[in-house]
């Protein structure tokens, strides 16, 4: 390097063009019948498959770091004092242990005190206001059981069609409730294809990392540095921290075990709140290649993303690393790959 400081990044320098039409809003029948784009960091050079084919770019002895966090049903639709209708949309328990975060609609007319009443005939006390529009709130029983009776999967506004399954929000591996949103990588696994990794030496190990509606928020501010990310709660459990330290190369799937391993690579702890915000030019400690799906222009993820495609290019700068990104992108909505949460796939190598 020169010496010369690089150019402050720009929320504008992650910007792109995406038609409408290219954000799925239903998925791929079966899960791993979605596309898979790969793409060659240090080249350049894309490959085109189908997710159920990816064995052929993984080799025995990879292991695939999976986040097995379950979506909570977590938009609960009920009816506020004296009539007209209310949504509290949860996103995780606070502290005492007593009380969980929530986005309330329609907050102005839900003071503090007030009752929204569920369609499972659930009450959902309001409280104070928080910060970032959230608001405490309190049920009258356990939450999950709750949840479980009056909620719905709190799919992402960009899909409007809520004609599939519930579980199709899920993956087939999660395991403990706590997250608003799904870590979408791993939606195009299934039982069999991992079952046929499994059989060819590729280990899967699981980490936990609850995801909250940051995901979706735009980057805040005219420059990246000015935007903070929300803390979410992570655990990696021993036997996944052996499996990870053994590992001939770690695979992550999706950005959340993305920033669930690099935490604990720079932190050595095996669970707490990381508010982990990745930005190009970042050195990886523990991932080498990344399962990923198509994100959203101007957002965090994007940014993680450019940052792993600059590790693997030799010299590169943000903006050579975001123009090899971008240029997949591009070369993916000229062959029809569908976008975001039910889109197609990427392998990063």
């Amino acid at each position: 390097m020169s010496g010369v400081s690089e150019p402050r990044l720009r929320v504008d320098d992650f910007d792109y063009d995406l038609p409408e039409g290219a954000i799925a809003q239903t998925p791929a029948e079966p899960r791993d019948a979605s596309r898979l784009l790969v793409l060659h960091r240090a080249t350049g050079m894309l490959e085109h498959a189908r997710f159920g084919d990816i064995g052929r770019w993984l080799h025995a002895g990879d292991l695939l770091v999976v986040n097995d966090s379950r979506v909570l049903p977590a938009r609960l639709e009920g009816e506020r004092p004296g009539g007209g209708a209310a949504e509290v949309l949860v996103l995780r328990p606070l502290e005492d242990g007593e009380r969980w975060e929530a986005l309330v609609r329609p907050s102005r007319r839900l003071p503090i005190g007030a009752w929204v009443t569920l369609r499972s005939g659930d009450r959902v006390e309001v409280g104070e206001r928080l910060a970032d529009g959230i608001r405490a709130v309190r049920f009258e029983r356990d939450a999950h059981e709750v949840m479980a009776a009056a909620g719905e999967m709190p799919l992402p506004p960009y899909i409007r069609d809520r004609s599939a399954p519930a579980d199709r929000y899920q993956t087939v591996y999660a395991r403990p409730p706590g997250s608003a949103a799904a870590p979408t990588a791993g939606l195009h696994f299934t039982d069999n294809l991992l079952a046929s990794l499994a059989a060819g030496g590729i280990g899967r190990a699981s980490v936990t990392l609850h995801v909250g509606l940051d995901t979706f928020r735009p980057l805040e501010g005219e420059f990246i540095d000015e935007h903070r990310i929300h803390r979410e709660w992570y655990e990696i459990a021993p036997e996944a921290r052996e499996a990870i330290a053994g590992a001939g190369r770690v695979v992550a799937v999706g950005t959340t075990a993305v920033r669930v391993l690099e935490t604990a690579a720079r932190t050595d702890t095996e669970s707490g709140w990381t508010d982990l915000y990745v930005t190009p030019p970042y050195r990886f400690r523990a991932v080498e290649a990344l399962i990923t799906n198509f994100h959203l222009p101007r957002s965090s993820l994007l940014l993680l993303v450019t940052a792993f495609v600059q590790a693997g290019m030799s010299g590169a700068t943000p903006f050579a690393a975001r123009d090899r990104l971008l240029d997949a992108y591009r070369e993916a909505l000229a062959e029809g790959y569908r976008f975001f949460s039910f889109g197609d796939a990427m392998l990063i190598v």
